[in-house]
């Protein structure tokens, strides 16, 4: 039996490439072993063009765990951080601050309505207490893009720290640390660069995390110790995910040789463009207008038919292949249909076809 195609954000339809690389076991100490996580974290710098001022630090666990430790790790224990909020990865985020004993400012927004940057500059004028803007540069729970470059401009002009979740844009959409100012950028193995879940990892600016000692309240996540003991040792301080390294190292070489960024960028637009035409086409309505969406995942508002029930739906759908994602908004009953993965525009056609199949097996 064929395993689904992953429709999600992450975890995702991964390559046979990518998957056979972890048929081999490594030593957490091992020499080799430990030039395969150096050559990954050389060119997640590299990827985003970060090499002059920024050092990749790896962490074992999802994005989750990579944005929790960067929050921990650089914010000071009386920092204060403005959280632009637009969706469900935002409200993470203030949660996280919450546990961490961090005070957050919240700048509330339509789910529908981007990051507003004249709203953030008003923001960070209005109180000088501010040390950090936590923003999700692509919010998974619509697929809505919030304009990076120009929030990055406005907080590096107050000169406050800039973190980014960068989860669902990392590796597709483009980042450049040449251009655009930032303390740490957060990603994962598991979404755009097609490996599996199962290590984050922060690129952060050195200087901001040399100054960040004795900040983080968990050993854990501490990023500053992780950092320096790979420095000084080469290994992880504590039992690596060493087959999910080696499928990014494989996941890594495929993204490099298919043309990196602008291809990866590419290939999803298309197959955004193939899932929203064909959606539209049988009468499915976007949550969010075309300027505003990422081709990264796609929010479509559920059928108002009362014979439509999303769990038959999904398991319907999944019979034919398929594995959709719940809707992440309270207000307004939705799902969702991701754009990324090992896979091209024929595939999201071929969804759209179960779509419709199952569809028509519901009577809807």
């Amino acid at each position: 039996m064929t395993d689904p195609i992953l429709l999600t954000p992450g975890p995702l339809t991964t390559s046979a490439d990518t998957k056979s690389a972890m048929l081999s076991d490594w030593g957490s100490w091992d020499g080799a072993f430990n030039e395969l996580t150096a050559s990954v974290c050389r060119d997640l710098v590299a990827i985003v063009n970060a090499q002059r001022d920024h050092v990749c630090v790896p962490l074992q666990g999802s994005g989750t765990f990579a944005v929790e430790a960067a929050l921990g790790t650089l914010v000071p224990k009386g920092g204060k951080v403005l959280v632009p909020d637009n969706g469900s990865y935002c409200k993470r985020i203030v949660r996280i601050l919450g546990y961490l004993g961090r005070e957050a400012v919240i700048l509330p927004h339509s789910e529908q309505d981007p990051a507003d940057p004249a709203r953030i500059d008003a923001a960070l004028m209005a109180d000088p207490a501010i040390t950090h803007v936590a923003q999700v540069h692509c919010e998974t729970g619509t697929g809505i893009l919030n304009p990076l470059p120009e929030i990055a401009a406005i907080v590096a002009k107050h000169g406050r720290g800039l973190i980014v979740d960068a989860m669902s844009s990392y590796g597709a959409i483009p980042i450049d640390a040449r251009t655009l100012r930032f303390d740490a950028l957060i990603a994962a193995s598991g979404k755009c660069l097609e490996g599996v879940p199962g290590m984050g990892f922060v690129i952060a600016r050195r200087t901001a995390l040399e100054r960040s000692g004795g900040n983080s309240c968990s050993l854990a996540m501490d990023l500053v110790d992780q950092w320096q003991y790979m420095q000084k040792t080469g290994q992880w301080r504590f039992t690596p995910p060493t087959h999910v390294a080696a499928a990014l190292r494989a996941a890594i070489d495929q993204f490099q040789a298919q043309g990196g960024q602008p291809a990866r960028l590419a290939r999803y637009t298309e197959n955004c463009a193939a899932l929203v035409s064909g959606m539209r086409a049988l009468g499915f309505q976007t949550f969010l207008p075309d300027a505003l969406q990422a081709p990264i995942i796609v929010t479509f508002h559920s059928p108002p038919d009362p014979k439509y029930d999303f769990m038959e739906f999904y398991a319907l759908v999944r019979e034919r292949g398929f594995i959709l994602y719940p809707g992440k908004l309270t207000a307004v009953d939705t799902f969702r249909v991701g754009c990324i993965g090992a896979i091209g525009a024929d595939t999201l056609r071929q969804a759209v076809a179960a779509i419709a199949d199952a569809l028509r097996e519901m009577g809807v």
